[in-house]
């Protein structure tokens, strides 16, 4: 997915003003809108038979503009529409069709469709008999493109307000919003395209997450000016294991792992102490496999007393959702997963995007909150989203992985928002390379090439 700003509706409302009170034409802007969606159209699929589905605002009237160009390009177009256009340039872009028009319930299926029957603004779902026949379209579509957002979408909460049929593409024109990114709307369509109009985004905007450009080790490095990162082991070892593993592939210079019990084989460059010895190190990790006793927390207790960079994983997060969240040392990084994030944070309105830059700023630390839509947060409102990544990550242990990931990262830059940033897609990046029915200990050999990769 193409990194780009990533706008709510009112954003992007106040973005397409910004260009009408610079002397824009309103129609100028829709037609660099649909001819550029055209041209994607045209590339998918180039002269098979096109149906075009036109509502009666200006998302309509962006599919009009789409039925000129393809025309224009050979390719045999029909327009279905739902009725009269009503706004003005809806109205100037179905005069240049001037083509003939089918009533929408009427249309017969053809190899591919085009959704341009509600855009961005729609906060109600389309009507039993509406949103069944454009499922049969798009069923029986080869290609099928929903136009900014699929009819039924609330652009802004990610979420089907009617059923919503599975698209080949969708085609976002202007910026990115959270229903590409969020789940449940990002799964509606298999692909999305980005159209750019020329919108200025604001400078709050979140941001989809671009691959990083990282940096090898400077010519006189050595492991300490590299980054020592300390890994605190608890009931389980083996996740505090995985952790290591990760960091040692990831850039730190030098990995301890503290664990007082037995933690099984693991890489002999990974130096285990006995002791809680946090000398010389530019990061703490707890969190994974720590164990939720007295015990536990008085690891954590003494972690956090350290006032050294932390980030703070699973059972981490849980002793400081029971005890209360205090103060984490700064530079902070909190990964939580869906359950632990609500029992940290409390539930919260809005997507999430919006909850995850409320839990930053409340909690002063840089939040990762995963899922198949990771959201990345910062206390200072910066945000970026991931884009899709493998779903076999949905196994055990590719959270300890990420961790590790993080505490590397935080080590090697000092900058917090910026490592949770390059550890995400690290881990997106190994699991591509992983392939498919992948466990979390398969990731490891692809850390290297990954990183490897973004230098």
């Amino acid at each position: 997915m193409r990194p780009a700003p990533i706008l709510s509706v009112a954003q992007m409302r106040a973005a397409e003003q910004a260009l009408f009170d610079a002397g824009t034409d309103p129609y100028a802007l829709m037609r660099t809108a649909g001819e550029g969606a055209a041209e994607i159209i045209w590339r998918a699929g180039h002269k098979r038979e096109t149906l075009i589905l036109c509502g009666p605002g200006n998302n309509g009237g962006d599919g009009f503009v789409i039925a000129r160009a393809l025309r224009d390009l050979g390719v045999p177009v029909r327009v279905a529409a739902m009725g009269e256009s009503g706004t003005e340039s809806s109205r100037k872009a179905r005069a240049e069709w001037d083509g003939p028009i089918e009533a929408l319930m009427d249309a017969a299926p053809a190899a591919q469709l085009v959704d341009a029957l509600f855009g961005i603004g729609a906060t109600r779902g389309l009507s039993a008999e509406l949103a069944g026949k454009l499922r049969a379209l798009a069923d029986a579509a080869q290609h099928s493109y929903a136009l900014d957002v699929p009819s039924g979408v609330e652009s802004d909460a990610a979420i089907a307000l009617s059923p919503v049929p599975a698209f080949t593409h969708c085609i976002a024109l202007g910026a990115w919003k959270a229903a590409h990114m969020l789940m449940p709307a990002r799964i509606y369509a298999a692909q999305h395209s980005l159209v750019d109009i020329g919108i200025t985004a604001p400078p709050d905007a979140a941001v989809a997450l671009a691959r990083p450009t990282l940096y090898a080790p400077a010519a006189d490095a050595h492991k300490y000016r590299r980054g020592l990162v300390a890994i605190v082991a608890g009931a389980m070892p083996g996740a505090a294991v995985l952790s290591a593993e990760a960091a040692a592939r990831s850039g730190a210079g030098y990995v301890r792992l503290l664990a007082g019990e037995e933690t099984g084989a693991h890489s002999h460059a990974i130096v285990r102490s006995r002791s809680f010895d946090l000398d010389r190190a530019k990061a703490v990790l707890i969190g994974p496999g720590l164990g939720r006793d007295e015990r536990a927390w008085e690891r954590l207790s003494a972690t956090l007393s350290s006032g050294l960079p932390t980030v703070a994983d699973a059972d981490a997060l849980w002793l400081l959702a029971e005890k209360g969240l205090g103060d984490l040392p700064r530079p902070a990084i909190a990964t939580p997963h869906e359950g632990e994030f609500d029992h940290l944070f409390g539930e919260d309105e809005g997507n999430k995007i919006e909850c995850t830059r409320r839990a930053a700023a409340r909690g002063g630390m840089v939040v990762v909150h995963k899922g198949p839509d990771t959201v990345i947060a910062a206390p200072d409102g910066r945000c970026a989203v991931a884009p899709t990544a493998s779903p076999w990550l949905s196994t055990a242990g590719t959270g300890d992985v990420l961790a590790g990931l993080c505490a590397a990262r935080l080590a090697v830059t000092g900058d917090a928002f910026g490592a949770a940033c390059e550890a995400v897609w690290l881990h997106g990046e190994a699991a591509r390379r992983a392939g498919a029915a992948f466990l979390a200990d398969d990731l490891i050999p692809h850390i290297p090439a990954a990183l490897a990769s973004a230098l």
